[in-house]
């Protein structure tokens, strides 16, 4: 099964709330006028776009009066177009070389964006494609984050780095950073607390752990990750500028689209935040992160069977 068919198939509550949604307003054959406009930009609204559903449907609107937009299929097609130009080019989204030798990649992200998880997926994915993985449990705030992501990596079969409750996080970074050193792992991937209601002690501490990196190894990390829960839609954006504000983010994956129909919000989330989308999480088992592809993703939620 190709990439298009699998996103087509794991996203079904986006592509039923839009894709679906356009279906439904035209038809009957009902003709394209203002009212349909109306509805039509209040459904975008409902997938998430944001200020993206005007700009669509404004743009829309004049080409319709121009005699360039006249029904269902120049929609679709006009909204596919609109939707890829909103999006990175195809090279700058999805995986990426990680030529250093280990590759020290942060995540960070909020309690419950599915941050933890999405470790565990990628552990699990450079671990199949056979390189070496080592799991810095850096969030000493809450021991249950450090015991759940101890059990992930047991199933993906790869080592983990964690102390006490409570410890420095960025002395469990460079516990980590030295082991793998020692070791020879190929990839560092490092968890990080996500707790916002101590945002300055929280920001602090990202900003202590990029610096111990640093020292420890010039160009660490190499990658930050800010993971977002795409559930939460245009709020998660708030959050994510947090974030950018602490630390230099270098790619966003977006975490639990298969249970939502907010799936749109990830035009806005590139649009706002100027970050490429590295994964998509599409459900809860391993093998669930798909590196994100715009062209499969958009033909995904617009697809029409």
């Amino acid at each position: 099964m190709g990439l298009f068919d699998r996103l087509k198939n794991r996203l079904t509550r986006t592509r039923s709330a839009l894709s679906d949604g356009i279906a439904g307003l035209f038809s009957g054959g009902r003709a394209m006028d203002d009212t349909l406009l109306a509805e039509l930009e209040e459904l975008l609204y409902t997938s998430d776009l944001g200020l993206l559903a005007t700009e669509i449907v404004e743009d829309l609107s004049r080409r319709h009066r121009r005699g360039e937009v006249r029904g269902e299929d120049d929609v679709r097609a006009s909204l596919r177009a609109t939707l890829l130009d909103r999006l990175p080019a195809k090279e700058e989204c999805g995986e990426i070389t990680l030529d250093a030798s280990p590759t020290v990649i942060l995540v960070v992200g909020v309690n419950g964006s599915g941050k933890t998880t999405s470790i565990a997926k990628l552990a699990h994915r450079f671990h199949t494609q056979g390189r070496q993985v080592l799991v810095g449990a850096c969030d000493t705030f809450r021991a249950a984050a450090a015991d759940q992501l101890e059990i992930w990596a047991d199933r993906s079969d790869v080592q983990i780095v964690r102390k006490d409750e409570g410890a420095d996080p960025a002395a469990v970074a460079f516990e980590a950073l030295e082991t793998a050193d020692v070791l020879g792992y190929d990839i560092v991937l490092l968890d990080t607390a996500g707790r916002l209601h101590t945002q300055k002690n929280l920001m602090d501490e990202l900003k202590k752990i990029h610096r111990v990196l640093g020292k420890k190894k010039e160009g660490a990390p190499h990658e930050v990750w800010l993971v977002i829960d795409g559930t939460n839609g245009q709020n998660a954006i708030q959050q994510a500028k947090l974030f950018t504000a602490a630390v230099e983010v270098t790619g966003v994956i977006v975490a639990k689209l298969d249970g939502t129909a907010k799936g749109g919000a990830v035009f806005a989330i590139t649009h706002e935040l100027g970050l490429p989308v590295r994964y998509i999480g599409t459900g809860e088992s391993l093998e669930l992160l798909e590196p994100f592809d715009p062209e499969a993703f958009v033909d995904a939620v617009l697809a029409t069977d």
